[in-house]
């Protein structure tokens, strides 16, 4: 299948995935005043570009801000960090970047936590189950391309949009392990004390995929991911699963030489340990599972503007093609090709996908969540 056909059938096939219905809009509110060129307004209020007067009432909103947070950014993570650089450099903005390896759900307590201040995250970047799940603490805004993201990847109030998505896949130093074909695999003696799984499940979309995959590689279904829980208790009790956090330092050091992750965290460990070590990546054959990402602007954002802009520059295909080049599919992939901005280098070097993607609907993922908080701490000790 073409990658093209293949992005398609992922935006197509997830139709269940982010639909939640809301007939309640939610106000944003925010400390933050920033005058625009349209009129002026209050930027923790603007929910599109046409509220600054346009894109140049926003860049000049944003620059008299002069800073961004965001949280949760591994500069390894979709290429995130590229995405920085280019975005400081090209609006002269300083981008503070906390807890980098946080999960899903350390972002949304950061809001809570430091709302008030300046230091609360402006942006979040989170799992769809934890999005529709604090839906209260986002602000609506709308970007250009809007009418361009499919309908079943955005909240229709603007509290939360899809931003890109990619499969579940393993890494491996080829020097170190044999080359795993299955999941079921590193069950095998020759992978003791080599395997890391990308965050705790019950609060990491990465983890949480990761047993999903696990759970379709032994029996399971959308609808039961008890097989994956087993799988991961079994690979526990083998003692091949490793109680730690895999980055690409600890790959490079030999400490975690296989790596259940998304297939563009993988990549990009590919690249920063060029060199030193072999290290390759698959996706199991016939056990796909895919997932988007959600990008939201927080309503207590303490540089609302900056907020705004950041997810402008991110959705135009210059933002877009940073994420592409970093192996994870831009929601607006589709609209890019149409457009002739893809950037076809970056969608070529990507590994090939054999099977039919599995996508979990939001409702799916809620029970899965409810099953992984009572079972897995006592399955994965």
């Amino acid at each position: 299948m073409s990658t093209t056909g293949r992005f398609r059938w992922a935006a197509l096939s997830i139709v269940a995935v982010l639909v939640v219905s809301l007939l309640l809009v939610v106000a944003a509110c925010g400390k933050s005043e920033t005058t625009g060129e349209g009129g002026g307004t209050d930027a923790a209020t603007a929910t599109s570009v046409e509220d600054f007067g346009g894109m140049d009432g926003l860049v000049k909103a944003a620059q008299e801000e002069g800073q961004l947070n965001v949280i949760a950014l591994p500069p390894d993570w979709a290429n995130y960090g590229e995405i920085i650089k280019a975005f400081e450099a090209k609006y002269d903005i300083k981008i503070n970047s906390a807890q980098p390896d946080a999960a899903s759900q350390d972002e949304v307590n950061a809001i809570k936590q430091l709302k008030g201040t300046d230091r609360a995250p402006d942006v979040v970047d989170v799992g769809a189950a934890i999005a529709a799940a604090n839906e209260d603490l986002f602000a609506p805004y709308k970007i250009v391309d809007w009418d361009k993201i499919p309908d079943n990847l955005k909240q229709a109030d603007g509290l939360w949009h899809a931003d890109y998505t990619g499969y579940m896949a393993i890494g491996f130093d080829a020097g170190k392990v044999p080359a795993p074909t299955s999941v079921n695999d590193l069950l095998k003696p020759e992978y003791k004390g080599m395997v890391a799984l990308n965050g705790n499940p019950t609060q990491a979309a990465a983890g949480f995929n990761g047993v999903v995959m696990a759970s379709m590689a032994n029996g399971g279904s959308p609808d039961d991911i008890a097989p994956g829980v087993e799988f991961f208790s079994k690979l526990s009790k083998a003692g091949n699963l490793l109680p730690v956090d895999p980055t690409p330092a600890s790959v490079a050091a030999g400490q975690t030489p296989v790596v259940i992750d998304w297939d563009y965290n993988l990549l990009a460990m590919a690249k920063e340990v060029e060199g030193k070590i072999d290290w390759q990546v698959i996706i199991p054959e016939n056990n796909i599972v895919a997932a988007y990402y959600i990008q939201a602007v927080s309503k207590y954002a303490p540089h609302p503007a900056a907020a705004r802009l950041w997810q402008e520059f991110i959705y135009s295909p210059e933002g877009s093609n940073w994420w592409l080049r970093g192996g994870a599919f831009p929601v607006l992939y589709d609209a890019m090709v149409e457009a002739g901005t893809v950037d076809s280098e970056a969608v070529a070097s990507l590994p090939e996908v054999v099977g039919t993607p599995v996508t979990l609907t939001l409702e799916q993922q809620e029970a899965a969540q409810e099953y992984l908080l009572a079972n897995w701490d006592k399955a994965v000790q």
